[in-house]
């Protein structure tokens, strides 16, 4: 089936990028293929490129904190499916990928043929998962789905800014980095608490956590 389809590739790997594209060939010969190796670069090809047809989304994509980009992308573009890339094939991962609004996931050890099967499935706006998973898996808890979906009405400067909080940067780090003055980080800092209903720095970051892929262990 031949279809002219934009579609956006975001992984940091460029030979990775180079095997999707393949799959991509199979189901859509004359598909537009954009490409973006971190998840500004991600940001800004969904931005421009608000009718592509599906993202195919390296899951640790650099700039982006486990399902954060996921839950980002799917805020601020939903209208374009999202499937999840990645080399983590935990079913409880594949699991949230789904619950967080992707419409698929691809492990990356999947051969060409499944991978273009996968696209073509969403495309046709199917949810496709790997044959193998289980139907009984838990679902993301409400704590973790409410601050998804706050995080999904950051705008692309405040999901940067949060991202670097994570990251243990100060206020005047991330001014330095993004050239801006440090006054419009706190002004960034202080509207991203207010969007996740949270009073510091501090719990924003333990927020920003229950995203991660494999979130920490407590300790017995």
């Amino acid at each position: 089936m031949a279809l002219a389809q934009k579609i956006i590739i975001a992984d940091d790997h460029p030979l990775f990028r180079a095997a999707l594209q393949q799959a991509v060939k199979q189901v859509a010969p004359e598909a537009e293929i954009v490409e973006a190796e971190d998840m500004e670069a991600v940001q800004t090809a969904a931005s421009n490129n608000s009718d592509a047809d599906l993202i195919l989304l390296d899951l640790h994509m650099p700039g982006a904190h486990g399902f954060s980009g996921l839950v980002f992308l799917r805020g601020q573009c939903p209208a374009i499916p999202v499937i999840v890339v990645s080399g983590t094939e935990e079913p409880i991962v594949i699991q949230r990928a789904i619950d967080f609004g992707s419409s698929g996931f691809i492990p990356k050890s999947s051969s060409l043929e499944t991978i273009a099967e996968a696209i073509e499935e969403v495309l046709n706006g199917e949810v496709w998962l790997p044959p193998e998973i289980s139907e009984t898996l838990s679902e993301v808890s409400e704590e973790q789905a409410r601050f998804a979906e706050a995080l999904s009405t950051l705008t692309p400067q405040q999901f940067r800014v949060l991202n670097m909080l994570t990251e243990g940067l100060l206020n005047k780090q991330i001014a330095y980095e993004l050239n801006v003055s440090e006054a419009t980080i706190k002004a960034h800092v202080t509207a991203i608490l207010r969007k996740l209903g949270v009073h510091s720095r501090t719990q924003a970051v333990i927020a920003a956590k229950q995203l991660e892929v494999e979130p920490p262990k407590v300790a017995d």
